[in-house]
């Protein structure tokens, strides 16, 4: 039998190979390896550290919630119902866990050079002190020390969010949600500070699944006729305070496109009628869409919450998969996505407001040093948000500071966020922010366009001041 392959995690990953850059990034490395995390945007689940409950398995917490690898097997053609993701319905295929993860660990080769199987790695490495890698012999040894920690106090949802050195973490919910998860962790006693972050997207777009039956629930809830313009925005009022009541500091807007508008009063009231009648064409969907983000906008100068606009993402492209297993399944694909337009009448109204802060996020690319660089390096309201989903990778950080920082600048952007589901991989996912930052501004000393002590300042920054000021943490 071939003896398994050993893990390492070589301590200079990420790094350059010439020595000299490579020094100066171990040295500016060692001043932010161990600051806590902050990681003020994701859609890890409040109910993990309201109930502190165990973690099922290793298949439950690692891969089941995790569509960046389930995606990558599901383009091989591993079916979902064979890895027992659960379907649009709440049901699932009678698939044994361990079983999933034997087919997952057969497969982990098609993450190899992956951001996955980094954080995978790290998680299996750091977190579990396993040290062989995942493949197909060693699935049940990975299966057992897995699930078989899991069990123990020390792996509960708490325990971990302490260890991983977290001082904050945002979940995102709808306006609908009653945060009763988040009231559960404010009023258990326990330290770790998570707070919640408001996603209107359900009753703010037209062409959403549930926007009819979202919007019904909104005026349930808040008491408001929901279906008269100034009653809708009413309820939103309503619920963001009772969001920022309950630790929120940011919104967040998951639109197709960073189109705003500013229309008349009349026009707004006649759009909304048509949008609640069912009516509206698609045109109209995106500018009823254009004209929430201004309306958000207005209601952020006024309660404070830091806006967040996630664009350009055609989402759900996989129409049977979406139909048979729902959103989030790794089926959404980044489109041509345009700013300078689209967030003009905006800009006109609050873009040199100090009391507003939109951070913004791209999928596209070629966005940052054309368009997002030089508005973000300009208007006074606007940051830009760290290299986002696709690009969440070494490569796309590192295109990211080389794009916009002629323009914006460091000191424009918001450090890093993980923007993710997998709790464990949060670690992983900073330490790889942090390491590429430190490479990126290694190169910058070893140039002589930086002293070495302005780099180690900026890392700090960027690493932990930066994401707590913006996100107002």
């Amino acid at each position: 039998m071939t003896a398994p392959t050993p893990l390492v995690l070589d301590e200079n990953r990420l790094f350059s190979p010439d020595p000299t850059a490579r020094a100066i990034a171990r040295r500016l490395y060692s001043q932010v390896a161990g600051l806590p995390i902050v990681s003020p945007h994701g859609h890890t689940d409040p109910a993990w550290f309201a109930t502190n409950a165990a973690f099922a398995n290793a298949t439950e917490l690692l891969l089941v919630p995790d569509h960046y690898v389930f995606r990558m097997l599901y383009s091989q053609g591993i079916a979902l119902d064979a890895l027992g993701i659960p379907r649009a319905d709440g049901s699932r295929a009678g698939v044994d866990p361990r079983a999933a993860w034997r087919l997952f660990a057969a497969n982990f080769h098609l993450l190899r050079g992956t951001p996955s199987s980094m954080w995978l790695n790290h998680v299996f490495h750091e977190v579990f002190g396993l040290r062989v890698r995942l493949e197909e012999a060693t699935a049940d040894t990975h299966y057992d020390h897995i699930t078989g920690a899991l069990q123990r106090p020390e792996f509960a949802p708490r325990a971990l969010f302490e260890r991983f050195n977290i001082e904050v973490i945002a979940t995102t919910e709808s306006p609908l949600d009653p945060l009763r998860h988040h009231a559960a962790i404010r009023d258990s006693g326990w330290n770790g500070r998570v707070v919640t972050a408001y996603r209107p997207d359900p009753v703010i777009d037209p062409e959403h699944e549930q926007f009819p039956a979202a919007l019904r629930r909104f005026g349930e809830i808040t008491g408001e006729d929901v279906l008269d313009w100034n009653g809708y925005l009413r309820a939103h009022r309503q619920r963001r305070a009772f969001f920022a009541a309950m630790g929120a500091t940011s919104t967040d807007h998951g639109h197709p496109s960073a189109a705003t508008a500013d229309l008349a009063d009349a026009d707004k009231r006649r759009l909304f009628d048509q949008v609640v009648r069912g009516d509206a064409t698609a045109q109209q969907a995106e500018l009823f869409r254009a004209q929430m983000l201004t309306e958000m906008a207005a209601m952020s100068l006024d309660d404070g919450l830091v806006m967040q606009l996630h664009p350009g993402c055609f989402r759900n492209h996989n129409r049977q998969l979406f139909q048979r297993f729902g959103r989030d399944k790794g089926a959404d694909i980044p489109v041509r996505t345009e700013y300078v337009h689209a967030l003009k009448p905006l800009l006109d109204r609050f873009g040199n407001e100090p009391g507003f802060k939109l951070i913004l996020f791209t999928l596209d690319e070629s966005a940052y040093a054309r368009e997002l660089g030089p508005l973000a390096g300009h208007y006074p309201a606007l940051l830009l948000g760290p290299a986002w989903w696709f690009h969440d990778s070494p490569e796309g950080m590192w295109r990211f500071r080389e794009q916009t920082l002629s323009t914006a600048g460091f000191y424009n952007t918001v450090g890093f966020n993980d923007d993710t589901r997998a709790f464990l991989s949060i670690p992983a996912r900073h330490d790889v922010a942090r390491r590429v930052d430190c490479a990126f501004l290694a190169k910058l000393v070893a140039e002589h366009r930086m002293d070495e002590d302005e780099a180690a300042e900026v890392v700090v920054d960027l690493a932990y001041r930066l994401p707590k000021k913006a996100y107002k943490l």
